[in-house]
């Protein structure tokens, strides 16, 4: 479940009336993609469609909707001519009234939207630290991973899971299938197995390690050697993160990391 999502519990479970608000249709060019939901109470506002004149109508149309006791309806707005938006496209907004016990509304909250990536990162240094903080409210389910009693000393974003592990590489083999692997540990040789083990599982939709050209090379080496085939080899994603992004230092590697991610659904 998304961030918002899960905090918008906190007000539904108190019994406060709430309208679901998404993007139907969408023609042309809008702020935000089919699907899109915020979620509006008489007083809040969690997520977003998109923000200015549209996201405004949106949340002023969702409560006046709660005052009538209205439940489903449906608009159509073209947003240069009805909103003033140099957005040229046109939407459909759903307004769906939630409704439930708190568990029922959490169910559909759950719901909504593409499943989250599942994603399993091995390492809890200064670029895990501060990956785990750029990718929060995106759509990755984290599992975060490492071996030492200390890894998890520091506030750790909602949603991801921590997993001190003596072995690191169980976590792989208990990964779902087509997850995301990102290895960037203290211990090449610990990077070795782990990069390894995804290696031979091979149904993984990315498989990353942090690391130079060099590192890279060294590793393919010795993978060819304990007879892992070129094809798989090639499957390796090292140097990770998206070029063109300067900088060394946690944060900007972390960025590059989470842009390169965000660009393996793109042409879904």
């Amino acid at each position: 479940m998304s961030l918002w999502a899960d905090m918008s519990l906190h007000d539904l479970a108190q019994g406060e009336a709430a309208m679901l608000v998404s993007l139907g249709a969408v023609r042309g060019s809008a702020p935000r993609e089919a699907g899109t939901v915020m979620l509006v109470t008489p007083t809040r506002q969690y997520g977003t469609i998109g923000g200015g004149a549209l996201e405004y109508r949106a949340a002023a149309r969702a409560r006046a909707l709660l005052d009538e006791g209205a439940s489903d309806r449906e608009d159509t707005m073209i947003l240069g001519p009805d909103l003033g938006q140099c957005c040229g496209g046109q939407v459909t907004l759903r307004y769906e009234r939630l409704e439930g016990t708190p568990e029922e509304m959490a169910g559909r909250l759950e719901a909504l939207g593409p499943a989250p990536a599942p994603l399993t990162l091995f390492g809890a240094g200064h670029v895990g630290r501060a990956l785990v903080q750029v990718l929060e409210g995106l759509p990755f389910a984290i599992d975060w991973v490492d071996a030492r009693p200390e890894s998890f000393a520091h506030p750790v974003p909602a949603g991801v899971r921590c997993l001190r592990m003596d072995d690191p590489c169980q976590a792989v083999k208990d990964a779902p299938a087509n997850s995301i692997f990102l290895v960037m540990t203290h211990d090449h040789d610990l990077d070795y197995r782990l990069v390894k083990t995804i290696l031979n599982r091979g149904d993984f939709a990315f498989a990353g390690l942090i690391g130079s050209k060099t590192k890279r090379a060294r590793f393919a080496a010795r993978l060819r050697r304990d007879g892992v085939d070129e094809k798989t080899r090639a499957r390796l994603t090292c140097p990770v993160g998206m070029s063109g992004i300067p900088g060394k230092a946690p944060k900007a590697i972390a960025v590059a990391i989470a842009a390169q991610l965000l660009t393996l659904n793109k042409a879904d």
